[in-house]
């Protein structure tokens, strides 16, 4: 860490500032783990003094500019992800002209994932261009019920995601198990490993006077039984199937689902089911505190920013022993449980047990909220991410500049 900080100070002497080109397959305003991760490496990059050009898909609104930073909107066509779900914007012939004059005296461009098409144009061009690439792997194989689709995501990581990760300048992991997937591909550089960061003064403990009891009026929840929480897109992977058995499991408990998509619980017809689509910032942030529990049934993913979120906020959190493999330091604060694919009823039995025992360990212990929290300040910065980036960008540019293109 100490090698870090002052390669970073010596950086900043020689380098000023950057132009920075980031790629994500959609804004945060989408409301997916990638894009809100994406949007905060942004603000922390422009705040800076990066400039940093963020392109992505213009299927939700982008976000303002920031001193000398902007977002710019990709023309796409979306009619995937409202189709079955999958999140897979197209680029339009006019979207890849913007990449290409947007790459136009770049230093670096980070990439969010690399399975998206315009990601894959933007590194295919960086690479003609002699432009280091970044590329920050959130995700690895993620199975699905249909064979055909697996079929198809086991040809684009074997034939696209390896050979682009070999080819990087530099490769990021956000999580221990997204690298052990792919510790078999024989990288430029070794890989490093950044957690995410959580804005831990938007998500935090109760404070002020508040009271989950409050809180909960705010929500029309009840207030004489346990909230059970699931934050995060309404998708197959995220273990919506499974979360509907539960709910039919427990309807003494209240279901509390903030997030859209495909699989949406309003349509189960639950009377212990509430759903929120429209929360974002303190709105979501105050959901949290108003629960007992938060619940992440899913497979195939990294690390859900959501469990830091939780964290942050001090709740209790139930997921799959394979999330919880993301970083093993949270083990002692994170209750695991087995997510069965194509076996919705045995993970609905496992995770609503889990979460019995986390609930009846759980009421009035202050110091178990605190501990969660201290741990995530200890562990979930994006000061300390950004710090991260930033060393990694500007060696990377510093060395190119050294070489003749």
């Amino acid at each position: 860490m100490s090698g870090l900080a002052s390669d970073t100070t010596q950086i900043h002497a020689e380098t000023d500032s950057m132009k920075i080109l980031m790629a994500s397959h959609y804004f945060a305003s989408h409301k997916g783990g990638i894009e809100i991760v994406a949007e905060a490496l942004y603000r922390e990059l422009a705040n800076r003094d990066q400039e940093v050009v963020w392109i992505a898909g213009d299927a939700t609104p982008s976000p303002e500019p920031i001193a000398k930073s902007r977002a710019v909107p990709l023309s796409i066509f979306n009619f995937v992800e409202k189709k079955i779900g999958l999140p897979f914007p197209i680029p339009t012939p006019g979207a890849l002209r913007t990449i290409s004059r947007e790459l136009a005296n770049t230093d670096v461009l980070i990439l969010h994932d690399c399975l998206y098409l315009s990601n894959i144009f933007a590194f295919l061009l960086a690479q003609s261009r002699g432009l280091p690439t970044i590329i920050v792997q959130h995700t690895r194989f993620t199975p699905y019920r249909s064979s055909l689709l697996n079929a198809v995501m086991r040809f684009s990581n074997a034939a696209v995601a390896r050979p682009t990760l070999s080819s990087a300048a530099q490769v990021v992991f956000i999580s221990e198990t997204t690298r052990s997937f792919f510790n078999d591909v024989r990288f430029r550089k070794p890989p490093q490993t950044v957690f995410n960061g959580v804005d831990t003064n938007l998500y935090r403990t109760l404070a002020g006077g508040e009271t989950k009891a409050s809180l909960r009026r705010d929500y029309n929840l009840p207030e004489d039984r346990p909230v059970v929480l699931f934050v995060g897109r309404f998708v197959e992977k995220k273990g919506l199937r499974a979360m509907r058995r539960m709910v039919e499991l427990h309807p003494d408990w209240t279901w509390a689902f903030a997030g859209w998509g495909p699989f949406d619980p309003t349509g189960w017809n639950a009377p212990n089911v509430r759903v929120f689509s429209n929360l974002h910032g303190p709105s979501m942030a105050a959901l949290y505190r108003a629960s007992d529990v938060l619940v992440l049934p899913s497979t195939g993913e990294g690390f859900p920013l959501v469990v830091q979120e939780a964290l942050s906020s001090g709740l209790p959190v139930v997921c799959s022993n394979e999330t919880l493999e993301a970083d093993p330091a949270m083990t002692p604060f994170v209750r695991g449980a087995n997510a069965y694919r194509n076996d919705d009823d045995r993970t609905a039995q496992e995770f609503t047990s889990a979460i019995d025992d986390v609930l009846k360990s759980e009421p009035g212990s202050t110091n178990k909220s605190a501990a969660r929290r201290a741990f995530a300040l200890s562990r979930y910065s994006w000061q300390h991410a950004a710090e991260q980036y930033m060393g990694i960008a500007s060696r990377l540019a510093a060395h190119t500049s050294e070489v003749p293109r």
